[in-house]
């Protein structure tokens, strides 16, 4: 959202190059755009991988203490002289991706990542218990904490060496502001019904295919080697049920989200349906997308 109102503003363009943008970015941003970033074809190196490499080579950890910042692993990104594969031609979710968008929020905008999307966001959606933390700089009222089961006992586990990292996952908030979110997105507050759409249209591969998850496993890749609907910061794909043995067929806007001690979801039936369903966990040993489709199934327009 935070890219797509620049854009509106005039300050980016969905075909602008990484370069242009981050002149002392390598070689291999000059195929990059900015609408790679948004849909996960850019091919961008995953910069959890770089922080082990550099770990191994130069003996330094980071840590829960002394966490990575997106400052940190432009550098890491910097440092690399190709991608995973050339901009366009694959899909694998990327949260090097994540990180760089953020950090062009900011030096597009004149201001930081944080104070943009409480200017233009979260203050006009009236959204007053979401924000970008960022410790020593403010803090999370009321907060809840991750856990992990361990052995049958829930254990904290709220932070790793990467929680610290902003455009990837630096957002908390709570439901009653995720609800004022959805309300926002279904009335077209921040854009209009036209601004919004290239967010809505599913990406194809530059030679005009669709785009699948990579085979290898792990745990951004929900569904190895099968198709991918993606926009911008959603998946589009249909949420099929079978009542009756009669298939139905009702469009959604989804995400899930996973970090340290969190599993989260958010399901948004469109065409009508009007539902949105929500689910925040703070702790590992749930799936929130079974639970989210499981209360779905409960919703009468959807059966």
């Amino acid at each position: 959202m935070a890219i797509m109102l620049l854009v509106r503003d005039g300050k980016l363009r969905y075909d602008q190059t990484l370069t242009e943008i981050l002149p002392d970015f390598p070689a291999y941003g000059k195929a990059i755009t900015i609408r790679n970033l948004l849909n996960h074809t850019a091919g961008l190196p995953d910069y959890e991988d770089l922080m082990d490499a550099y770990e191994k080579k130069n003996g330094f950890t980071w840590t829960p203490e002394k966490q990575i910042q997106d400052a940190e692993v432009l550098e890491l990104l910097k440092k690399e002289k190709s991608g995973k594969f050339a901009a366009g031609t694959s899909w694998s979710y990327s949260n090097s991706g994540y990180v760089l968008l953020g950090l062009i929020v900011g030096k597009v905008s004149g201001s930081t990542y944080g104070d943009f999307l409480q200017t233009r966001i979260f203050s006009p959606l009236k959204m007053g218990q979401t924000l970008v933390f960022q410790k020593g700089k403010n803090e999370v009222v009321n907060r809840a904490f991750g856990h992990s089961n361990e052995n049958g006992v829930l254990k904290e586990t709220d932070q790793s060496s990467t929680s610290a990292t902003l455009g990837d996952g630096g957002i908390y908030s709570n439901l009653e502001d995720l609800a004022k979110w959805d309300d926002a997105l279904r009335k077209h507050v921040l854009l209009s019904e036209k601004e919004i759409q290239p967010a809505l249209n599913p990406v194809k591969l530059s030679d005009g295919s669709d785009p699948h998850w990579p085979m290898e496993a792990n745990d951004d890749n929900l569904h190895p080697g099968k198709p991918v609907s993606y926009g911008f910061g959603w998946f589009l794909d249909p949420w099929e049920v079978m009542p009756d043995k009669t298939k139905a067929r009702h469009q959604r806007m989804w995400h899930t989200g996973s970090t340290m001690g969190f599993r989260t979801v958010i399901e948004r039936f469109t065409e009508g349906d009007s539902l949105t369903v929500i689910i925040l966990c703070n702790r590992t040993d749930l799936d929130p997308e079974k639970l989210a489709l499981k209360a779905a199934s409960y919703y009468p327009p959807l059966k």
